[in-house]
Formats: C-alpha cells, structure tokens, sequence
C-alpha cells in the first residue's frame, strides 16, 4: 500500500492515513471493508470519498507558492515547492498537512487556460496527493496565522509521462471543529513544464523589454546659453536610481538575450538630467535638480547593455496610435506632429545610445489595432505594426500558434504578438507568490505551444509598456527558465518580422468597431489634439520673428509631442493641465514682445507725427516684424496718406524701439487709431494698441475771421500815420519856408528833404516797403506802439524833431516852442 502510493493514478491517501492513524485500533481486511461500507462510522482521518460537494471549503485556508525550483524540470531533478498557508477562517484548523497533486499532461493551450482560471478543489481533476513523506505536517493552524512550508520531491515520484505540461496542485487536507473529517481546505495551482528530451522543433522566440516612462519634461527652459531645462518633478530621478523601476528594468535586461524597445524621450530626458536642471515645484519656482551622477551612470550603463543588440525606437515620445487615429486625424496638422516624432527619434537614440536603432515598427496600445490605427501608424513612416493575438484573432481557423508576421496589404506587415504570453506579468507581482505563478503560466504557454506542431515558427511576446520593477523581476526570471530550456531559442524583432508567414494565418485587421472599449474609454479626447494644433499655429507663428528660433522651436515641438504620449491614457486632467501648461507658457514668452499701450492724441493743425514704441523682453532680438498703424476714419485722420501704414521693425533683446507715422487730418473730430504687428507672412502678432486721436484743425473761416481782424488793424495803423503826416506839414507849414530851416539843415535821410506826398500815396502804403510790414502788425524793434505824440515812433519819414533845429537863444515873445 505505501509502495502504491508512490505512484501516479492509485489512490494512495486513504491507504496511507488508514495505516497511519488506524493500525493501534483496527486490525484486518474486514474491519477495513466494514469501514468503507459505514462511512458515517469511521474515524476522523478515514477514508471519505472527496466529491465536489467537499470543494466548497476549499476556500478556508489559502495556499501560497513563494517558490518553485527548477522552473523547467528534466530527468533527474529534484522539485522543490515551498510557500505559506493561512487560516482565512475563524476556526482553528487541526491535523493538516500540505501536499502535491499532479494531474494529467495538458496537451492544448486551452487546457492550461483552464486550470489556471479554476478556482476550488474539484475532486478527480486535481488528480491525486503524491503523499507519502513527501508532505508537510501542520498539527494546528490558528485563524489569521501564515506558516511556512517546503516540499522536495525527486522527479521520478511526480508520475510524469512523456515531454508535456503538467498541472501542480498545491493542497492543505485537514479538519474543522465543525467537520471533524478531512477534506481539502484550500488549493493553489500551478504548471510543470517538463521537456527531459531534445525538442523536435524548437520555437523562435522574441522578447520585447520596453524602456518606456511617462512624461517629465515640461518646454520650459532657462534663459541661460545652455537653456537648462525643467522637469516637473523629480520622479524620473527616483526610477533610475538603484533600485528603481527603470534601475531594475535595465539591470535585469542586460542579462538577458531581448529586443530593446525604446522612447526616446526617455533618452533625451536622463541626458538632460546629466547637467544642469531644474524641477518645478508649486506656484511659478524651481529648485535645482541634483541626481546628475545617477543620470550619467544609468545612461553609462545602458550604452553598454545594448551595445550588439537590436534597438526599436519609438516614436519621440511615444505618441498614443490608437486616440490620434481616433479622435485625432480630423485636427488639422495631428498627422504632421506623429512624422515630427517619428523623425526625431532616430536621431535622439543615435546622439545618446551611440547605436542606430530601428525606427519600422509602430506599436499600438496593448497591440490592439484597426483599419484607421494601422493607417496612421504607417504614415510616418513605419511599416510594421505590432499587434496582439487577442486583437487580431484566428477564430479557430488553426489549431495551432501561427508565426507572428502577417502581410495585412499596402506593403505593411503586421507583428502579432502571443497574447496569453505577453499578458503573463500584468497582475500585481509584489508577492513571491504570484511571480511564480505568473513564471510558470509563461512557461507552460510557451511548452504547449511548442508541442502543437512539429512546424518551426516564429512568437513574439510584447509585454506592458511600463512594467513595475516585481513584474520585470518576475519577468527575467521567465526568460532566464525558458533559455534554459530545450524547445525555445531566442531571435530579434527584425528577423520575427521577416519570418515566412503561416498561409492559414489571418490577414484581415478587425473593424473599428471590434476596438476594445475598455481602451476607447481611456483615450485622449479630439480636444487634446485640438490644443496642440492651436500651439503649433502659435509657435510657428512666434518662430518667425526670432533671430534664433531654435532655442524655442525645439523645447516646444517635443513637448507637443509630449502633450500626445500614451502614458497619458486614463489620466485626462493631468494631461490637459500639462498641454495647456505648453500653450501658456508658449503665450507668455510671445506676449513679451508687444506694443507699449498707447494714451489718447490730441493734433492741432493739418500734419502731424504719431510715435508707436514696440517693446522686447526677449533675451535674443526680434526681426521680420512690421508695425501697422490704421485710421478708422481715413475720410478725417490719413495715415502717410492713406488709410494705413507699415513699417518694419528690428528690436534686439531687452530694448524698445519707437516708430513713428506722419499723419495728415482733413475734418475735426475724434478718430480711432489701431497699431498692430504682423509677421511677414500677414499673421497678427500679438494683441492690438487702440487710440483716439482728437483733430483741432484751423479752418478756413477762423482763418478768414482772424485775417479780417489783422486787415483792420493795418488799415488803423496808415489812418494813424497819415494823420501824423498831415499834422507834421501843417507845423512846416506854420513856422515858415524850409529856406528858414536852421544852419545845419534837415539831417540826411530825413523826410524834411523828400517831395511832400499825396493823400493817396500816404494812404496807398507806396513807400519803400517798411510801411508795408509795419501795416502788416510786425512792430520794428524801439518801437513803443503808443498812439501819443510824445511817444510817436521815429520812422524815416518822419520831420527832424523841431526842438533839435531852432536857435539857441532865449525864445521871443510869444514864440511858440514845441516841447
């Protein structure tokens, strides 16, 4: 019976406990056969049929399996299983022992599916307990508490048969107080592979190990010359430092024989970390960033991890396929920034990795594709689309895994990568246990789909894009088990790629429909790309004007790129927030650049100039800019003559500059200017400066009044001087002839010596022309403008003064003597 035991197919545990717990009582056959006849009599451990009613307590205990060794068994080996198990239940759980079922070969993929979704104990499928001392003895198991256990087992007692994968249950048989009998109380499964010959066939197989991270640039940059960039916080430092995500991520795939998927962004991100940098903190500050020996490090290593093997780069950034073919293509321009992302990321991975990588592969979110997600993977360039058996199936149409590579027409292929395999790492690895469940599902996917066909093909496993460090941790160890294994043999992308494809494969790509609509949920919105499309119009229209524009077209154009990356999915307002953060700031840096706002104008008279002052804050200078000033009202106020005035203007960093405009006003009144820039292909440059212009022009009829008023004051003036005249030649007249004049005679020049004039000449203004300019108000230096004799103004004409010509003596009597 014990020797039984030890074999697959018996029933070796009621024998067993039957002899073990029974032998001090119970004596002979019959006893025996009386006992399995009266079940209702037997002791606690007798032997109790174990039907499926018994396999709704099979939940009481869980059973956890931190390790099993080898992961691939061959002939010879010893199989070591260890793990916990704990009391779920609020029943102390007695008389337990931990043991192995191993159960028939599973010789379909479908199979291995299966047992890995059963959940409870089912009799006569979980095959039989190997038992013997190949258990593990607990006497009490109190509620709540784990304990350990560990199982060695040589290869020769599982029972395996030939080359195949083989079910591992791990079980606790034991009692309650309630149901003092044994059952199952509690059961993990879990697979065998088992290949102890050279394979027939052995599969290619290719493993993608994706360097892919989110977004942690932002387009800011300093003013400096070396424009020291900004992150948005310092989480990038904390994933390449030791023990990080992307730490583990390269420091396990070093080791192992993969394809390096790769965004470039990320690449460019560490790089910049190597120098100067900033991270962004709340409100508008920046502290300095300090992790560049941790930067320069990690990139030293990978340089040195991919040097000899094939390199994918992703498109800059790692733009989501799925939501621009969705929600993007009908933005005007969505298409240009995929082909700018693409076209950059070759050159990005060659400046720091020193390799040239591949730039022909797209790969979809979760490989899951359709007619528009292949159309615009391809347009930039691409002409391999990785997709996913899950997503493109073939519908029973084999019986077997296809190779990976399929033509789906237009010259483009598509990579179809095994889904259960690629799938393996995605749950929560953070325990023992379930890394090695998940390593043992990928194994026996892998086994099985060796075994199908004795065909060589050609299998893809494209993981998550960003596994955690437990995931890439379980999936290393995956790798390194299957290499050492006999029916799998690694090869790069390309070569899978370039494979002979399966006739019977499918070709056809799913409908759009048929898109998954747990990922349709969690895409970017047509506003997204409707947001980087205005930024890009802006930007263009910003780069015009600078004398060196790459200093802001390329710390923008990447962050747009940014703005559109898959790690995006599922968090839409700390994307929107970062793709708004891009226009803002781009909005801010434009603005410094504007016309300085302008007060209301006053013109008197028919001509005038207008300044406009253009100012630069910049820290480089401005150029191709033309300043527009237009008149509303051109009918009143006329810009050099016409409605509107251009002129161009050059400004270098940190100056203003004024320009000024010649204007010319018709009609009074009130008109509104508006100054505006413009880039030199007509676009407006940042917001207008509008002004009011009041016209005090002169017109003629005031100017009719006011010559009116000098033409009478003219005319006041030759009745003034007549007057004089006469009253001067009435005194000659008086006083005698001029022979009687004094000795010295009239003074040279003096009117005395002139032909006396007539009325009309005194009043006709005919003289020598000084009267004229006297009639005309202009008043002749000396003059006092008094009307009085005694102040009458000495002209030319003017009689010698009388006093000045009579004699010296004593005056006669009754001698007039003009004072």
């Amino acid at each position: 019976m014990a020797e039984a035991a030890d074999f697959q197919g018996m029933s070796p545990s009621p024998a067993r406990r039957w002899l073990r717990r029974t032998a001090a009582l119970l004596a002979g056959a019959p006893l025996l056969a009386g006992l399995l006849q009266f079940p209702a009599a037997v002791p606690a451990r007798a032997a109790v049929p174990e039907t499926p009613k018994e396999a709704s307590g099979s939940h009481t205990v869980a059973v956890a399996v931190d390790s099993l060794s080898p992961a691939v068994l061959t002939g010879g080996d010893t199989l070591t299983v260890s793990g916990t198990v704990t009391n779920k239940s609020k029943q102390t759980v007695t008389d337990a022992h931990v043991g192995l079922r191993v159960g028939h070969e599973l010789t379909t993929r479908s199979a291995v599916a299966s047992v890995a979704d059963r959940g409870g104990y089912v009799a006569g499928v979980d095959g039989s307990e190997i038992g013997g001392k190949y258990v593990a003895e607990f006497p009490e198991l109190s509620p709540g508490v784990a304990q350990h256990f560990s199982i060695s087992v040589p290869v020769d007692k599982l029972g395996l048969g030939g080359n195949g994968v083989y079910p591992l249950g791990v079980s606790l048989t034991g009692e309650t107080s309630t149901q003092r009998w044994d059952r199952v109380l509690g059961i993990q499964r879990t697979f065998l592979p088992w290949e102890p010959d050279e394979a027939d066939t052995q599969t290619r197989a290719t493993f993608l190990w994706p360097l892919v991270s989110s977004v942690h640039m932002t387009a800011e940059t300093g003013s400096n010359e070396q424009q020291t960039p900004v992150f948005r916080n310092d989480d990038l430092a904390a994933e390449i430092s030791p023990g990080g995500r992307l730490d583990r991520m390269l420091s396990l795939g070093e080791k192992l024989d993969v394809t390096w998927v790769i965004d470039p962004d990320l690449l460019a991100s560490v790089d910049a970390m190597t120098g100067s940098y900033r991270i962004g903190t709340e409100g508008d500050t920046t502290t300095a960033g300090t992790h560049q020996d941790v930067a320069k490090r990690w990139l030293a290593s990978l340089q040195q991890a991919v040097r000899g093997k094939e390199v994918v780069a992703l498109p800059f950034a790692d733009p989501d396929l799925a939501s621009l073919a969705h929600n993007g293509t009908s933005v005007t321009g969505s298409l240009s920034q995929l082909k700018a992302a693409t076209d950059v990321a070759a050159t990005t991975v060659r400046t720091v990795l020193h390799v040239t990588p591949t730039t022909d592969f797209a790969w979809p979110v979760d490989g899951a594709v359709d007619p528009s997600i292949v159309k615009v993977a391809t347009s930039a360039g691409a002409d391999k689309v990785i997709a996913r058996s899950d997503s493109m199936r073939d519908a029973g149409r084999l019986y077997y895994t296809p190779s990976a590579a399929r033509p789906i027409g237009g010259g483009t292929s598509a990579v179809v990568a095994d889904a259960p395999m690629s799938t393996a790492f995605q749950g929560d690895m953070t325990t023992a246990s379930a890394s090695t469940l998940a390593v043992q599902r990928f194994l026996a996917e892998s086994l099985s789909l060796n075994l199908q066909t004795h065909r060589q093909r050609s299998i893809v496993v494209a993981p998550q894009r960003m596994p955690t460090g437990y995931q890439a941790q379980a999936m290393s160890k995956a790798l390194t088990a299957l290499n050492s294994g006999n029916w799998s043999v690694p090869q790069d992308l390309t070569a899978a790629a370039k494979a002979e494809p399966d006739p019977d494969a499918t070709t056809k790509v799913p409908s759009t429909k048929s898109y998954p609509s747990s990922l349709r949920k969690r895409e970017l919105p047509r506003a997204a790309f409707q947001t980087i499309a205005d930024t890009q119009d802006e930007l263009e229209n910003f780069q015009l004007v600078l004398t060196y524009p790459s200093r802001v077209v390329t710390p923008f154009g990447r962050a747009l790129n940014r703005g559109m990356s898959a790690s995006w999915r599922g968090k839409t307002d700390r994307a929107s927030v970062f793709r708004h953060g891009v226009q803002f700031y781009l909005e801010t840096l434009a603005g410094q650049v504007r016309l300085i706002d302008k007060s209301d104008t006053k013109l008197s008279g028919r001509s005038a100039t207008i300044p406009v002052t253009v100012q630069n804050n910049l820290v480089q200078g401005v150029d191709h800019l033309v300043l527009r000033l237009t008149s509303t009202n051109p009918t009143r106020l006329k810009i050099d003559g016409n409605r509107f005035a251009e002129q161009p203007v050059t400004v270098s960093g940190g100056h203003s500059q004024t320009v000024k405009f010649s204007t010319s006003a018709n009609v009074n009144g009130q008109t509104t200017v508006v100054a505006q820039l413009y880039t030199q292909n007509g676009e407006t440059y940042g917001d207008p400066v509008t002004f009011d212009v009041q016209v005090t022009e002169i017109t003629a009829t005031v100017m009719l009044v006011i010559g009116g008023g000098v033409l009478l004051l003219v005319l006041a003036g030759f009745r003034m001087y007549t007057q004089r005249k006469r009253a001067a030649a009435r005194y000659a007249d008086e006083t005698g002839p001029a022979s009687e004049a004094p000795e010295n005679g009239p003074q040279e020049g003096s009117d005395a010596a002139e032909e006396p004039r007539t009325d009309t000449e005194a009043d006709g203004g005919s003289g020598d022309g000084r009267e004229g300019s006297e009639g005309a108000g202009e008043p002749h230096p000396g003059d006092s403008g008094s009307a009085t004799e005694t102040d009458t103004p000495q002209q030319p004409s003017d009689p010698a003064p009388d006093t000045a010509a009579e004699s010296a003596g004593p005056s006669g009597t009754g001698e007039r003597v003009d004072r």
